[in-house]
């Protein structure tokens, strides 16, 4: 039995990087031996095992074989007499090709939770195993395909998009880009289900350089596939007034690495990467204006959501953000009542955090503009302290005083609203 430490915790280990999971496969094994030494078996399609100690995955080396359209027609094969090479070669790219031994970085059993990341020390024991030139790959920040069985799993294209987001200054093999289109061409990308879209998505936003994801998607043919609506808004041009020189697909990918840059949760990215849809149908005869797109925008994002099946919490976010970004960066210019009802139309006063957010997404859109991106955005303070003005509003007494006169529940809402105006006018 030999076990080795494979996949991207050798990759991040070899680029100097914190090692977060660390993934392993053992070599020369059945599962009634690693049940034996007290393994936990979890896998349902291959033999995975989990440490009786660290929790961590060990699987036995496999091998695949493509039996049907999309990632789940494979018929796998997990025996003793499948080498490490084998399973290396069933990976998607040559940097998560590598493995090491594990007794070669200060494993002394199964049950050791020690392991020394020490590359150099791999190095110099000769503990590294890379049939594929993952190593050399890394020294020249190419992502490449390991061989031809990259085609038949469509997940791999999301997941070499989601590590453009991460390595950013790492490029796609040409090579490995027209096997990527050549997949979409060939009905691949239709055979993923909206979860795993919609997991690697989120996973690729929450890198530091999101917008590369959507550079790879876009240059591979997969995001007219997965995402048109956003696809169409490459080669729609800007307003005059905001960056002629480049299209509402460039402006967007701005919008996403800004919203990175200032540490936004993964609700508020993806509220970015929505908020200009209805851009890419704008009227031809209207552009470069595009009057009415924030309305356009949630029509579009309603379908999105239904279809990615996104959580409660990035449905309601985005949609605000899609429908109002446009009125909350004209904010400066709208007076007290105006900004009462932009308030209310946000839900504001019943999810003031939630409120916080949409200013954000609206501060990384403006700011992520060309020009701008040091610039501050007043309009997010002014509304806060209108939101705050509005809330000093003592609403309970106002409800109790005008239903011992037998107001009626909309008369109460509308005495509400005219106090929270008042507040608002006193506080500018």
């Amino acid at each position: 039995m030999q076990i080795y430490m494979v996949g991207g915790a050798v990759r991040d280990a070899l680029l100097g990087l914190p090692v977060k999971d660390r993934d392993w496969v053992v070599v020369g094994a059945t599962p009634e031996a690693l049940v034996a030494q007290g393994f936990l078996p979890v896998g349902k399609d291959f033999p995975v095992f989990l440490h009786p100690q660290t929790k961590e995955e060990y699987a036995l080396a496999r091998t695949e074989r493509k039996t049907a359209p999309g990632y789940h027609g494979f018929c796998v094969h997990a025996a003793p007499d499948v080498t490490l090479e084998e399973d290396l070669a069933r990976r998607d790219l040559t940097i998560n090709s590598i493995a090491v031994s594990a007794y070669s970085t200060g494993v002394r059993g199964l049950f050791d939770t020690n392991i020394a990341l020490n590359p150099a020390a791999w190095q110099a024991a000769g503990a590294l195993v890379d049939p594929f030139g993952g190593q050399q790959d890394l020294a020249r920040k190419v992502f490449r395909h390991v061989t031809a069985a990259f085609r038949e799993d469509p997940v791999r294209i999301l997941r070499v998009a989601r590590l453009a987001a991460r390595f950013s200054d790492f490029t796609v093999a040409p090579d490995t880009l027209q096997l990527m289109q050549e997949m979409v061409q060939e009905g691949e990308a239709d055979h993923l289900v909206a979860e795993r879209v919609w997991q690697e998505l989120a996973k690729g936003l929450m890198e530091n350089t999101p917008s590369r994801m959507f550079e790879v998607l876009r240059d591979c043919g997969a995001l007219a596939r997965l995402l048109p609506e956003v696809n169409q808004l490459w080669g729609v041009p800007q307003r005059a007034d905001y960056h002629p020189e480049i299209d509402t697909g460039a402006h967007l990918l701005l919008v996403l690495d800004m919203s990175a840059r200032l540490q936004a949760s993964l609700p508020v990215r993806l509220a970015c990467l929505f908020h200009d849809l209805g851009k890419g149908t704008t009227p031809p005869d209207m552009l470069p204006r595009h009057i009415g797109h924030e309305e356009r925008s949630a029509r579009l994002l309603k379908g999105i959501c239904e279809r990615l099946r996104l959580p409660t919490e990035c449905r309601e976010l985005a949609d605000v953000v899609a429908r109002e970004h446009g009125n909350i960066h004209r904010s400066g210019e709208l007076g007290p009542a105006a900004l009462v009802r932009l308030l209310e139309r946000c839900d504001a006063f019943r999810k003031p955090q939630r409120f916080g957010d949409v200013l954000l997404a609206c501060e990384c859109d403006a700011r992520g503009r060309l020009g701008l991106s040091e610039s501050p955005y007043p309009q997010g303070p002014r509304l806060l302290d209108a939101l705050t003005a509005a809330q000093s509003v003592a609403t309970h007494l106002i409800a109790t005083t005008a239903m011992a006169t037998g107001a009626s529940g909309k008369n109460i809402g509308e005495l509400i609203h005219l106090a929270r105006v008042e507040a608002v006018r006193a506080s500018l």
